[in-house]
Formats: C-alpha cells, sequence, structure tokens
C-alpha cells in the first residue's frame, strides 16, 4: 500500500508545488472554520492544560478529551486498554489510514499548579505548549472535520495519546501501532508544541537508573567501607569525560542524583538517572558501553580504595526508558506532503531531528512526522512555560489538516 502511494503522490505533489490547485468546497470551508473559530481552539488549550496530567496519570484529562469528542459528534470515540483516546473517520474507499495526534502527559509531577495565566499575549502555565497546543491542535482539526462535513478517501484516526515524555517510555503510540492498529497505519502525524517546523528524523535515548547499594554505617564508626555516594561521583566523574561526535550527534547527561539517610551516615543507596541520545544506534550504542564502564571502573576503584573490608559494594542499572532511532529521506511523501502544506500556507519549516511519539513509528519503517502546532512557545518542561498564538496561530490546525487531506484524499 505505501509504495503503491509514493508513487501515487509524486506527481500531484510536484504538480502542486508548481499551480496548486483549488481546494475543495468541504476542505475549504474546513480550513476557514479553523480560522474564525481559533479563539474555541484557545480555549480548549486552556481547559485541557488546567487538568492535571502527570506520567502514568492522565486519566482525568483523558476523559475530558473524550467528552469533547464525544461532544463534536464523535459518539463512538473511546479510550483504549492503556488509555489513549481515540475517534476515526472512516473513508469513502481504499485510501491510507492516517493517524493524527497529541500527546496528554506532562513532565510534572502530581500536585504541581497548573493553572494557566494570561500574560499580556502569552498564556503561561506548565504544559501550555508541550503538549496543550498539540491536544488542542488535534481537537480543532477532528472539530473543523465534523462541522465541514469533509469526507476523506482514506480513513483518519484522531488521537489524544499516554506516555509520550521521558517515563512513558512512548507507552501510548506503542500500544497503537504494535497492538490496536498493528499493520494498519500508512501515515502517522504527532502535533508537539509551539511554531511552524517538521520533525522527520528520530533522535533514540537510553535511559537508565543507576543504583550504588552497600550495607552502610557510620561516617566515623564504620570508616574504612565502600561508599555508594563515593563510588556515584566517581562515575559521574569519568561519565563527564567521555568524548562524544558532534555528527552525528551524541549527548549524555546525568540528571537525577539522590541517596544518603545523614550527614553522618555512609549511604546505604546513591542512585542517579543517566540519560544518553543520538540520531545515530551505533553511536547510542558505543557511548551505552562507555558509559557502562564508567559505572562498573568506579564501582572497582571504590572497593579497591578499601581493600581491607568486608562490606560489599554493588550496583544495579534499570531501564527507565529506550527510543529507538531512525531517519526518512526528506524527499519522503509525508515529508513532502507536510512542506506542500506549509507552502500553501506561506510557512517555511525547517526539517529537523527530535525525540518524539514519531520514534517508535519511524522505527518499524512507518512514514511519521512530528509537526509544531503553529503560534510560539518557550520554557518547555518548566513551571514558566508559556504559548502566544499571535495574529496567525490558527494556521497550525491548518497546517495539520492540510497534511491529513493530502496523504488520506478528500472525498468529493
Amino acid at each position: 500500500m505505501r509504495r503503491f502511494l509514493a508513487v501515487l503522490l509524486a506527481a500531484p505533489l510536484a504538480l502542486a508545488a508548481q499551480q496548486p490547485a483549488a481546494d475543495p468546497p468541504t476542505l475549504a470551508r474546513a480550513l476557514a472554520l479553523l480560522k474564525t473559530d481559533n479563539a474555541w481552539t484557545l480555549q480548549k488549550q486552556v481547559a485541557l492544560c488546567e487538568i492535571p496530567a502527570p506520567p502514568f496519570k492522565e486519566q482525568a484529562r483523558g476523559v475530558a478529551f473524550r467528552s469533547e469528542l464525544v461532544a463534536l459528534g464523535y459518539a463512538a470515540a473511546r479510550i483504549d486498554e492503556v488509555g489513549n483516546v481515540v475517534a476515526e473517520v472512516q473513508g469513502v474507499s481504499q485510501g491510507p489510514t492516517v493517524l493524527i495526534t497529541g500527546h496528554l502527559d506532562t513532565v510534572f509531577p502530581e500536585g504541581t499548579d497548573v493553572k494557566v495565566r494570561q500574560d499580556g499575549a502569552r498564556l503561561k502555565g506548565p504544559g501550555i505548549g508541550d503538549d496543550c497546543r498539540g491536544l488542542a491542535v488535534v481537537l480543532a482539526t477532528a472539530r473543523a472535520v465534523k462541522q465541514a462535513r469533509l469526507r476523506f478517501a482514506g480513513r483518519v484516526i484522531f488521537v489524544a495519546n499516554v506516555g509520550e515524555e521521558g517515563p512513558g517510555n512512548l507507552l501510548g503510540t506503542r500500544h497503537l501501532l504494535g497492538t490496536s492498529y498493528k499493520g494498519q497505519v500508512d501515515y502517522f502525524i504527532s502535533v508537539d508544541g509551539a511554531g511552524a517546523n517538521i520533525v522527520s528524523r528520530a533522535v533514540g535515548s537510553n535511559r537508565y537508573s543507576v543504583r550504588f547499594l552497600s550495607p552502610g554505617g557510620h561516617s566515623y564508626g564504620a570508616f574504612g567501607m565502600p561508599n555508594p555516594i563515593h563510588a556515584m561521583g566517581r562515575a559521574i566523574a569519568a561519565i563527564s569525560d567521555i568524548q562524544v561526535p558532534r555528527s552525528p550527534k551524541a549527548t549524555f547527561n546525568v540528571g537525577i542524583v539522590s541517596g544518603g539517610t545523614s550527614v553522618n551516615s555512609i549511604a546505604m543507596e546513591a542512585v542517579m538517572d543517566v540519560d544518553m541520545r543520538s540520531e545515530s544506534a551505533q553511536e547510542l550504542a558505543k557511548l551505552d558501553v562507555q558509559v557502562r564502564k564508567a559505572i562498573g571502573d568506579a564501582v572497582a576503584a571504590e572497593k579497591a580504595r578499601y581493600p581491607g573490608s568486608s562490606k560489599n559494594l554493588t550496583v544495579r542499572i534499570d531501564t527507565i526508558g529506550i527510543r529507538p532511532t531512525g531517519a526518512q529521506s526528506d524527499d519522503a511523501p509525508i515529508v513532502r506532503a507536510a512542506r506542500l502544506a506549509a507552502r500553501q500556507l506561506g510557512l517555511t519549516p525547517s526539517i529537523g531531528a527530535s525525540s518524539t511519539d514519531s520514534n517508535y513509528p519511524i522505527s518499524l519503517g512507518i512514514p511519521a512526522i512530528t509537526i509544531d502546532g503553529g503560534g510560539e512557545g518557550g520554557g518547555a518542561h518548566s513551571h514558566d512555560e508559556w504559548y502566544e498564538d499571535g495574529p496567525a496561530g490558527y494556521l497550525g490546525p491548518q497546517w495539520a489538516l492540510r497534511i491529513i487531506a493530502t496523504l488520506a484524499g478528500v472525498a468529493p
């Protein structure tokens, strides 16, 4: 199916780049609604964002998103086994299946104040851009399709997925493409954050929680035994000295450290969370070996520091999450469809790499992109996160709809 569609899309896309055809009336009507009803989109962006959605606790936001879909006329909208919210628009022929999604979860822990504040033209609040903007774009697009009675040749699946942020390890997308719609999705679109750019390459990541363990003891009375915190310090120092290439880019970070019970105790446990990333699977694997060696050498060095001690020191490496790498040609039909749709709206997106829900479909060979949702934003993953719609924020939902229409085909 995909190979056939790639050939089929090539000629129309090339022709449209020279002289775009007039939009079918239903598509034109849907695009117009996204502009005239832009205030509705912003209202839903704020309303959804003020519902807490910490990692693994996105249920309340998911229920609200489903309720919005049902109110729009998607009576069969459902919440699946892992918490994804799903609504389908059946195609009128055997066209391709296009899935578009925004993610429900945020990075912020339970108890975070998620009240959205107005600061001039800016909306400020945790998650207002990442990914309440994506959710609002998906919802507004679904609304415009329903109100304009827009029909597609292929099937379109609107989704609000769980588990995109780090701890979730792409849980929602893995379930969608590995279980619910395994082998059925021809094109995958994620809407994530603000702006007007395209992610077509997947930055893979390996994330571990590393635990250094010992019996512990009194800092004075038990001195002379291996110290888990000291071993962790040795490991961090060694990791910080690892040399990584600039191209293909590879990175490492020790993002969280914890351990100990008091200033006068040798800790029983010290924990560090490590993140490694690269576009290159080979470089990521090489970096993984170096980090593991640094950890092992640190434990050995700390034990060697106290050869007469009978107290043991061990290390345990637990996986937090593994995201696959992957890439697509900038000439891939899905990328060209996104660029064409952008040109039709006067947008000039850049094409780059990141770590998003698209990682998983790209790793499976499913054409996938992540696009921004329009407007401008900043401060992602911070309490000062902001979104500003500006004079043309509506172009974000219009862009998403044009991409869907290009890939799924608009029926008469």
